[in-house]
């Protein structure tokens, strides 16, 4: 019958989204951020070694005041 599919439907399921819903706890463990940015696009991806080089941190919120002031000779 068409219900003896269910079981084996609902495993696959599962185990599919099981590593969907690992990366959230394992971000969280690593990065202290449970979201990852998106890096399909060069843009992101060159603003995200920007936000690295300058705080160390790319996931903190950075402001004018996170950019070190030029040194004038």
């Amino acid at each position: 019958m068409w219900f003896e599919i269910l079981p084996g439907a609902v495993i696959i399921t599962t185990l599919l989204s099981v590593p969907i819903y690992a990366m959230y706890g394992l971000d969280k463990l690593t990065i202290g951020n449970a979201f990852r940015r998106n890096m399909d696009e060069r843009f992101s991806r060159v603003m995200y070694q920007r936000d690295f080089r300058l705080t160390d941190n790319p996931y903190k919120m950075n402001g004018l005041d996170a950019i070190p002031d030029e040194k004038t000779n």
